[in-house]
């Protein structure tokens, strides 16, 4: 029986990332599952614990270079793909306010330069679906999500910027 191998990446449930690992194991043919975490410098903390493990990283990650190059001991690029992301999409709980220069938008660092289009008030948050939750709860009273964290939280897209062609690095122990 092959090894499974594990991917570590950023979450919650339902990120680009997640998405991307799930379509390298399947194109791979590889036996294993992706673990979601906060950040992927949390996910970099398991990655070090087995050396079959791998972390997949998007390229716009605001800190994917400090992760390459902070540990040259022991990791390195093994693979990289181009994959389209869900729709990025500006949306907005049902409540918010129709004057968007007054709103509150959540967002990843990564995509912020769509929300600075529509409001100077933005707050970072750790990934696009993360975006979405806290629109959802009321500390934000829009974000730049993607499509799919919207329609599962039913929210209004306001603006839908489309599909983004994106590449996703995998990081594992040196050979």
């Amino acid at each position: 029986m092959d090894r499974k191998i594990i991917i570590h990446t950023l979450g919650p449930e339902g990120t680009n990332c997640e998405k991307a690992g799930y379509l390298w194991l399947e194109s791979k043919k590889v036996y294993g599952d992706v673990k979601l975490y906060s950040t992927l410098e949390d996910a970099l903390i398991e990655v070090r614990k087995n050396t079959h493990d791998l972390l997949l990283g998007c390229a716009v990650y605001p800190d994917l270079h400090k992760i390459v190059f902070e540990n040259l001991d022991f990791l390195e690029i093994q693979d990289s793909f181009v994959m389209p992301t869900w729709n990025m999409v500006l949306a907005k709980n049902h409540s918010s306010p129709s004057n968007m220069e007054k709103i509150i938008i959540a967002c990843h660092p990564a995509p912020s330069h769509l929300a600075y289009t529509y409001s100077q008030n933005v707050r970072f948050v750790s990934s696009n679906v993360q975006a979405a939750l806290e629109c959802v709860s009321g500390k934000a009273s829009a974000c730049i999500t993607t499509l799919k964290a919207a329609q599962d939280n039913n929210l209004k897209v306001i603006q839908d910027f489309g599909e983004v062609p994106m590449c996703f690095t995998l990081h594992g122990h040196k050979r």
